[in-house]
């Protein structure tokens, strides 16, 4: 079964697409050497199609010493060579296209790898150096330079580590992430001629969209001032020169009809509208919805202040669950504490995946029934749980900042499983995949699930299949028992979402299309189900 035809065609089809995010690293493996790559995807095109997915954002697949997941960027217009060339780039993006599912690629403005050409050359030149002043080089505090320039805290979260690194010559530079990642000095105006002319070597080659990385905090206060809990404006978070530069980008967007997605953590819901104005950027991910616990009122409350906060400006929302940086669902929907917050994550977490698996197929219902677009990350649609990495083969620096206490990122990245029965659940590898697969993650294998009609991919294909009858039109609310969600959208057809104790009555409806779960001997909705109804 294809995927259906609502939105390829329209210039406007980001509104209301369900787009797949793909960390190439991790999705297939073309070339059997452990690292998924660009041929692995093609190979899958026919899978994506089917699951009828209208875009795919590919995590950063640019030349990168991958100190961060591939996000420290060596090279812009080089596709790395762990994952192919920048004619198999051209290549998966054309075929994708001819299935009629668009390209979305991924920038990292913010900072560049320390082994990016302009790095190398700040550091050859010295102090003074033009440079050094396209980053953020400082002479130390103290007598002698020994100390930082400021306190800024890092943005790896669980960090204690500085973010200055102070080089032999006495200057510092600044790296709000790792020390292989500097910040670039965007009030140059060579660094903003940089970043538009890579946004037309993409659009050039056909991509689709672009998604931005840490889009809030390109722009420092020159002034470089200590941090102060509370006191606006932020010194390098949400500044107001921020809105400039999107504005000359959505002028380079507008000339090929490409899109924006912006990575913007923020809690001022007027001020994270500010970033979707018409001539701003297309869309942003929403994540108090991603991070919101299974809990009716809080859902709803988040639904709400989200569809909201965009009216204003005419942008659509956007949903998603879980994402490369994120505790995969079923695994954080099973636990005591259904939330996710960064600072709270931690070792042996226990989790019943069970329940959390019910309550994630309900939420895949939930997200696919509102209005705007929806993400879906890479395993959500096998229902692939969280895994645990051994500590000695970590990857993520955010592990290694945090002094081993934060449990990082990896068990979230682990390779998918595409055959039961093929070495390495399928990954394609000939060798032991970059990160370890647990024992069980055969069971979780795309082919297992293609052939069950009760799998949590059969699940996401009838979804996404059916979503389009819900129409563009808004959300209303229907009166329902408390802990029920319960929302109409085009023509009626409603969902209703079960996250109370007891089996809820259904409203009047002519056809059930799609439900979680089976209902129950009465024709009730159990706990932790949803369905889709015709009126």
């Amino acid at each position: 079964m294809g995927q259906p035809t609502h939105a390829r065609n329209s210039q406007d089809w980001w509104r209301s697409a369900v787009i797949y995010q793909v960390y190439v690293r991790s999705f297939a493996d073309g070339d059997g050497d452990g690292t998924g790559d660009l041929a692995g995807v093609r190979a899958k095109l026919p899978y994506l199609a089917e699951l009828g997915v209208q875009a795919l954002w590919f995590n950063p697949w640019y030349l990168s010493p991958l100190k961060d997941g591939g996000y420290d960027v060596a090279d812009y217009r080089v596709i790395d060579p762990a994952f192919g060339t920048l004619a198999e780039a051209e290549k998966l993006i054309s075929e994708a296209r001819e299935l009629g599912i668009r390209t979305i690629v991924d920038i990292v403005p913010n900072h560049v790898s320390d082994q990016h050409p302009w790095f190398r050359a700040a550091l050859a030149a010295g102090p003074g150096s033009p440079e050094r002043e396209l980053f953020h080089f400082r002479p130390g505090r103290g007598k002698n330079g020994e100390r930082p320039p400021n306190d800024w805290p890092s943005q790896f979260v669980g960090s204690t580590e500085p973010v200055w690194t102070r080089l032999p010559d006495g200057d510092w530079y600044l790296h709000l992430f790792t020390p292989e990642q500097p910040d670039l000095n965007w009030a140059h105006p060579a660094v903003r001629q940089e970043h538009e002319d890579i946004l037309r070597f993409w659009f050039e080659r056909g991509v689709a969209g672009v998604r931005i990385d840490s889009a809030a905090l390109l722009a420092k206060d020159p002034r470089l001032p200590d941090f102060v809990e509370g006191r606006d404006p932020n010194p390098f978070v949400d500044r107001d020169e921020l809105h400039d530069i999107y504005r000359s980008w959505r002028a380079v967007a507008d000339d090929y009809d490409g899109v924006f997605v912006g990575e913007v953590w923020l809690p001022d819901a007027e001020r994270f509208a500010r970033y979707l104005r018409p001539d701003e950027l297309h869309t942003a991910f929403n994540f108090s919805f991603l991070s919101c616990p299974w809990d009716a009122e809080r859902l709803r409350t988040s639904i709400d202040t989200t569809l909201a906060e965009h009216a204003p400006v005419g942008a659509p929302a956007t949903w998603v669950l879980c994402n490369h940086d994120v505790t995969r669902t079923v695994t954080r929907y099973g636990r005591t504490d259904t939330g996710f917050d960064f600072a709270a994550k931690a070792f042996g977490t226990p989790t019943e995946l069970a329940l959390g698996t019910r309550r994630a197929r309900a939420a895949a219902l939930l997200s696919l029934a509102l209005p705007g677009a929806v993400y879906v990350y890479q395993g959500e649609e096998l229902g692939l749980p969280e895994a645990d990495i051994p500590a000695d083969r970590v990857q993520d620096p955010m592990y290694f900042r945090s002094g081993g206490t934060a449990p990082g990122r990896d068990g979230c990245r682990v390779p998918l499983p595409w055959a039961a029965d093929a070495p390495y659940a399928g990954f394609g590898s000939r060798v032991q995949p970059w990160l370890p697969q647990p024992d069980d993650w055969a069971d979780y294998a795309a082919d297992l699930q293609a052939a069950d009609p009760g799998s949590m991919l059969a699940l996401y294909r009838a979804a996404i299949r059916l979503r389009p009858v819900f129409g563009d039109g808004p959300l209303t609310w229907l009166p329902a028992p408390e802990g029920v969600l319960a929302f109409t959208r085009a023509d009626g057809t409603a969902c209703v979402v079960n996250l109370a104790d007891a089996p809820a009555d259904l409203p009047s409806y002519s056809q059930l299309l799609l439900s979680s779960g089976p209902l129950d001997d009465r024709g009730r909705l159990p706990k932790d189900t949803a369905a889709w109804l015709r009126a």
